[in-house]
């Protein structure tokens, strides 16, 4: 899990980095293409996945069983 949360944090900062300097620096337009297909939804991705919520320890087992309640 220290992993996932490591990876998730530099494709953050790497993410971040290639949105503002397309910004900022008048690239080629497929460079700016590359970086929206694939920049901005990773960066969502990864915002996502650091700020999911994580269950408390005396409702670990019951998400274990019943994953989802959304009903």
């Amino acid at each position: 899990m220290n992993s996932q949360k490591t990876l998730c944090i530099i494709l953050l900062a790497l993410s971040t980095i290639a949105i503002l300097a397309c910004l900022v620096i008048n690239f080629e337009a497929w460079i700016v293409y590359t970086v929206a297909i694939f920049g901005i939804p990773l960066w969502v991705l990864s915002l996502g996945l650091l700020t999911m919520a994580k269950p408390r320890p005396e409702d670990a087992e019951e998400r274990v069983k019943e994953p989802f309640t959304g009903y």
